[in-house]
């Protein structure tokens, strides 16, 4: 077959898939309550079953990838564990019993003409969700698609491409238990990157897309889909400790918001800490990072109460690492540590630690990230924490959905007018 015909057939295949998902998309928003929930237990169920089976199918990937010599974050983020497996089958049974906001209708005022208006909840349409390494977001985005009343089409990482196929079988079968649509949720089966570049330029079949990766991934598609793009480029995320703090609680929210996890995006990646707490704060925190491996990249005044920390550069301060790294610097003020987030942050999730209210309510007003934090670690910055049940991904758009999206910012309003034969005049 010549690259022409390869082509041709990959576009006709998408343009396929494309118009099944519209037609999905018709039955979903009309789909009742009951059926979306008794296809997201089902789902919750299969996939509780059918645990040693899919582990096969993820052994073959992560055997792969090993073998490709992939980094070990992008490994850990591979892995579909029993864990990670019972974490997504809870959150197919918390979104179940999560109310629908499909058909809500809220603000409803009266104008003098007579006429109610208010506005209705109603789904997105066919979302295309683009992302790399976990296949439990597989699970996260179909549930969400279900619930919210959308058809979705997904597009895993090659790396993910058995445990995908695997998990995409249980999402129609438990579609098709429930009475509704199999083509609500699709994968793409295919792991020619050229279907991406089709996937992203189907305005007549695609509402949205979400890209869930690595900076370049999501770069290429902002800058090539020709539909509206919800996303988050970085995930540089930090931690304050304030001049009047709890230190014994800082050393344990930081200790957790850098080393519980070093893969996701809401992992704290700098640390910023008053003068007035250095010499108290960082000797200990450094001793904890040491154990742990962490290397540690400061300015000057850390180095100077740290030996085990080497000089951080200009590029450190903006560097999402998704390692053991992290880079410190000691600020003079609460107006220098949020001048510096503001300067090398991704407005994606801060957080301060303080004892001083005053400063706590101003870094909450100030800080201009999706997600603010006081006295709590930043790997709290997830939909399955916020009580969403699952996130599509974290949006740091300023419109729609920012933060954590799940079922309502995969919906949108329509105005709706409710009227006893009033005419305008």
């Amino acid at each position: 077959m010549n690259a022409v015909n390869s082509l041709d057939d990959l576009t006709a295949s998408m343009t396929s898939l494309g118009a099944a998902a519209r037609r999905a998309a018709t039955a979903m928003a009309a789909a009742p309550t009951a059926a979306k929930n008794q296809a997201l237990l089902a789902l919750a169920r299969r996939l509780r079953e059918a645990g040693p089976a899919l582990q096969k199918a993820n052994a073959q990937d992560v055997d792969a990838a090993i073998a490709a010599g992939l980094e070990a974050p992008m490994v850990d983020r591979l892995r579909l564990t029993a864990k990670v497996l019972a974490t997504v089958a809870e959150g197919c049974e918390q979104i179940a019993a999560m109310p629908d906001p499909v058909g809500e209708i809220t603000g409803v005022k009266r104008r003098p003409s007579g006429i109610s208006v208010g506005q209705m909840r109603v789904p997105l349409g066919v979302f295309g969700m683009i992302y790399e390494s976990r296949p439990n977001v597989t699970i996260e985005a179909a549930s969400l698609a279900i619930k919210s009343g959308n058809a979705c089409i997904l597009r895993g990482g090659s790396e993910a491409i058995h445990s995908n196929l695997a998990l995409s079988v249980l999402v129609g079968d438990a579609l098709a238990e429930a009475g509704l649509p199999r083509e609500a949720v699709q994968l793409i089966g295919t792991t020619d990157r050229a279907a991406v570049g089709l996937l992203i330029t189907m305005p007549e079949f695609v509402d949205v897309i979400i890209p869930r990766g690595g900076k370049g991934l999501i770069e290429r598609i902002s800058r090539e889909a020709k539909v509206p793009v919800i996303k988050h480029l970085d995930g540089n995320c930090h931690c304050y400790v304030d001049a009047e703090v709890d230190i014994e609680q800082a050393l344990v929210i930081v200790d957790n918001a850098k080393t519980q996890k070093y893969s996701p995006c809401n992992a704290t990646e700098s640390l910023l800490v008053h003068a007035a707490q250095a010499r108290a704060f960082l000797p200990r925190i450094a001793e904890i990072f040491v154990a742990k491996g962490v290397e540690m990249r400061g300015c000057g005044r850390t180095q100077a109460l740290v030996p085990a920390a080497v000089p951080a550069s200009e590029a450190d301060w903006g560097t999402e690492y998704l390692a053991p790294v992290i880079s410190i610097k000691v600020v003079d003020s609460l107006d220098e540590a949020m001048a510096h987030i503001g300067r090398y942050g991704s407005h994606h999730t801060d957080a301060i630690l303080t004892t001083n209210h005053p400063n706590a309510m101003r870094f909450l007003r100030e800080v201009d990230s999706a997600s603010v934090m006081v006295n709590a670690s930043t790997r709290f910055a997830d939909g399955f924490e916020y009580g969403l049940g699952a996130e599509i991904g974290i949006s740091t758009d300023k419109f729609h959905a920012r933060g954590p999206v799940g079922l309502d910012g995969l919906t949108s309003m329509k105005w709706v007018v409710l009227g006893q034969g009033e005419i305008r005049t």
